[in-house]
Parts: C-alpha cells; structure tokens; sequence
C-alpha cells in the first residue's frame, strides 16, 4: 500500500513537517518519490516512523537512532550492532523505569500523607 505524506501523518500522528524532517536528517530511510519529487509513502516507511517515534518517546539519542537506520541499509550482516545498540538501549529504560517507579512511591506517601494516613 502506498500512502502521501499527509496519510501518513494521520497514521504516525506526526507533523508533515516532522516526517519531511526526519526523511532529511536521516533519521528514517529514504521515502521513494513519484515523477514529480512527490513522496510516496510505504507500509515499511510508516513501520520506520513509528519505530522512530517509539524510540525518541523513550529518549534514545537521536545519533544512535541514525545509526540504527544507516545499519540496516547496509543489510543484514549488521544485525548483531544494531541489536547491541537496542540492547543497551533497553537497559538505559529500565533504569528509567526504576527511578519513575522511586519518583511514584515518594508522591503516593505526600498524597497519603495530605489525606491524612501515614506520616512523611
């Protein structure tokens, strides 16, 4: 299936501006155009901006992120970095998720403590 810029921003909930961006830093690969220059969007091309969109939300830098996309290009045999990049990625959020969970305990106590239930 093919789609233009502004279905894919419906599918991604992304800017036109924001994919047109992300398409010229490289921080997705490259979206193949019509006679005209126009972008004509595939399923693996919203795959990337969601993927993109995952990966930022959970602050991977935007570097690692490029590099992730420039491997794949390069094909399969760079399967192990790429995995290695994700891999310590994944650890970068669980650490996250550690201290949220700490942050979340220490404002459950203050709201118990407002409502009168336990002492700070």
């Amino acid at each position: 299936m093919e789609y233009r810029i502004k279905d894919v921003a419906k599918l991604t909930n992304l800017s036109g501006y924001t994919i047109r961006y992300y398409e010229n830093a490289g921080i997705i690969p490259p979206v193949k155009r019509d006679k005209n220059g126009v972008r004509i969007f595939t399923e693996e091309n919203v795959f990337w901006l969601n993927l993109v969109t995952c990966l930022k939300r959970t602050k991977m830098p935007v570097n690692d992120i490029k590099k992730i996309v420039q491997l794949s290009q390069e094909g399969k045999h760079t399967i192990p970095e790429r995995k290695e990049i994700l891999k310590n990625h994944r650890k970068n959020i669980e650490l996250q998720i550690e201290e949220l969970e700490y942050s979340k305990n220490k404002i459950d106590q203050k709201i118990d403590f407002y409502n009168g239930n336990k002492k700070c």
